[in-house]
């Protein structure tokens, strides 16, 4: 149970309890299926006391998907080669963002099952664009960065630029995500001795990088 203790601090703990297990039982069991009573009872307060950091369910699981998906960005950061994007070619850049989507079925499989479930329910429940923005704010940072590797490819030629940007960006995160997702829901092909999912996913990843390399 909460204490009663007030404070920046513990407000700030607080919230970060409730993203946690609200993501746990997001990811676990489906969005629809996960009511803020439930989330509530899980953290060991009531109902009304989640209310207070979050006026609805769409706000608060829009605040869950914002706040999981800036940490596995934080930590694909540190996975750059070099402090920034500036010393890296396009090419290179553009390697590293394919190669994201693959940490994230490596190492976040759970992330993938959430977004699934967050993409399901903001359709289902016609989640308005106010409530979204924190998301897609995140969103269009990382639209940012490859708009910014797009730029960088115009000049140093080590990506083709012959497909208009967008639609570049769309087919590489539609395929690459849709990939990653179906194998981390299990919803593949299955052979009877079995697969190898990385290797699969590296094939389709440099099936796309051949695309557009130079």
């Amino acid at each position: 149970m909460w204490s009663s203790s007030k404070g920046e601090k513990n407000t700030e703990a607080r919230r970060k309890e409730l993203l946690e297990k609200g993501y746990e039982l997001f990811s676990d069991n489906s969005i629809e299926a996960i009511s803020m009573r439930n989330v509530a009872s899980a953290v060991g307060c009531s109902s009304v006391s989640i209310y207070r950091y979050y006026s609805s369910k769409p706000e608060f699981v829009v605040a869950v998907a914002t706040w999981k998906l800036e940490q596995f960005q934080e930590k694909n950061r540190k996975r750059r080669p070099k402090t920034n994007f500036d010393g890296m070619t396009a090419a290179e850049t553009f390697e590293f963002y394919l190669d994201s989507f693959l940490m994230m079925y490596k190492n976040n499989k759970d992330l993938l099952r959430f977004n699934q479930f967050f993409n399901v329910y903001v359709e289902s429940e016609h989640i308005d664009a106010d409530t979204l923005k924190p998301y897609n704010q995140m969103i269009e940072r990382l639209r940012e960065q490859f708009h910014n590797m797009y730029l960088k490819a115009e000049q140093d030629k080590t990506l083709r630029t012959d497909d208009p940007e967008e639609k570049m960006f769309s087919k590489t995160l539609h395929l690459m995500l849709a990939a990653v997702t179906r194998y981390a829901v299990g919803l593949v092909y299955i052979p009877e001795n079995g697969f190898d999912a990385m290797e699969e996913l590296e094939f389709q990843k440099e099936l796309i990088l051949e695309k557009y390399k130079i």
